[in-house]
């Protein structure tokens, strides 16, 4: 039998960058010191108007292809995490798919999971792959949440920033992701959300939990969104941990979604975990959404007191609300 192994990543930003200096000189009343120290986010790169999430999906694509001398022809199956996807329709994935000159034999399957969608990403690549069905799988994660954030909002415009990251999943003899564990709540569902653009009339749409205090069309809750993480997070962590007989000493890091500081702050009291296996690398992209742990992976891969072999746990947490865990050791990485 095959299993999944992740691979080399690539990651694409906007040319633009946004820092707290420029949002102090166009919002002189915003205390940006204050909320740099709870976000942990000094600065966001933010997509052009016209610059959508296929486009910064294929740029991350293009750059993985180039770097790691990937043959195109070899790519099976393309899986696109994107919650700004071009168009309600046609799938975003199937634009990727033609923009990239995959072949048409390739599937293309696009999911709608934010901030837990890259480990969801994952665990479809291992079925995908133990069931026979790909063995070259693209996974693609790009967000333009910007595109929801009105320009006067301070509490959304200071944390989100948009980005693409491109993992190259492959067939190996070798297992190096297990554990797969799931979570999901739709009750939370008017935590973080979009109401307008769907099916549903504007009428019938899920109310945000509390008063809207921004004209943005993307509407978060922030305190219910940290009790949340707070409780189901570390419920997660301990039942990967008993499937698979390990204790929390055992983990090297746990490679966590990116929200913000305080959030991540607050989870490493709650597991009782020195700063250091609990990892917070967000202060110049923001939180990208389902592209935070990757962007994370691909940094910490490049230092030299990176780890391949030792276990590791990724946890994605947020809207939907869901949630999602893993144990990893990073095969590609010792190959």
């Amino acid at each position: 039998m095959s299993y999944a192994q992740l691979g080399p990543i690539a990651v694409h930003l906007p040319s633009r960058i946004e820092t707290n200096e420029d949002l102090q000189e166009q919002f002189p009343r915003w205390d940006l010191k204050l909320i740099a120290e709870k976000t942990g986010i000094l600065q966001r790169h933010i997509a052009e108007p016209g610059e959508t999430a296929s486009d910064l999906a294929v740029a991350a694509a293009e750059k993985l292809f180039q770097e790691n001398n990937i043959d195109r022809s070899t790519i099976d199956f393309v899986l696109l995490c994107t919650q700004t996807p071009d168009y309600p329709l046609p799938t975003t994935s199937c634009l990727v798919q033609d923009r990239l000159g995959l072949r048409t034999s390739c599937g293309a399957l696009d999911f709608n999971l934010g901030c837990s969608g890259y480990v969801y990403g994952l665990a479809m690549c291992d079925g995908l792959i133990q069931s026979g069905a790909a063995r070259n799988i693209l996974l693609l994660t790009a967000e333009t949440y910007s595109k929801y954030i009105d320009a006067d909002d301070r509490s959304l415009r200071t944390i989100f920033g948009d980005g693409a990251a491109a993992t190259l999943v492959q067939a190996a003899d070798d297992q190096s992701m297990r554990g797969f564990r799931f979570g999901s709540d739709g009750s939370g569902g008017d935590m973080l959300l979009v109401s307008d653009g769907g099916g549903r009339p504007t009428e019938d749409a899920i109310e945000p939990r509390h008063r809207k205090r921004w004209k943005s069309r993307l509407y978060m809750d922030g305190p219910s969104l940290i009790n949340f993480t707070v409780e189901a997070v570390p419920q997660l962590v301990d039942e990967i941990l008993a499937d698979n007989q390990m204790s929390r000493g055992d983990v090297d890091l746990y490679l966590m979604h990116q929200a913000t500081w305080k959030m991540l702050d607050q989870l490493r009291s709650q597991l009782e975990l020195p700063p250091e296996k609990l990892p917070i690398e967000m202060a110049d992209v923001g939180n990208t959404v389902s592209c935070t742990i990757p962007i994370l992976i691909d940094q910490l891969r490049s230092r030299s007191n990176w780890n391949a072999a030792a276990p590791k746990m990724l946890v994605g947490f947020g809207v939907g609300l869901s949630w999602a865990g893993c144990l990893w050791e990073d095969h590609f990485a010792i190959g």
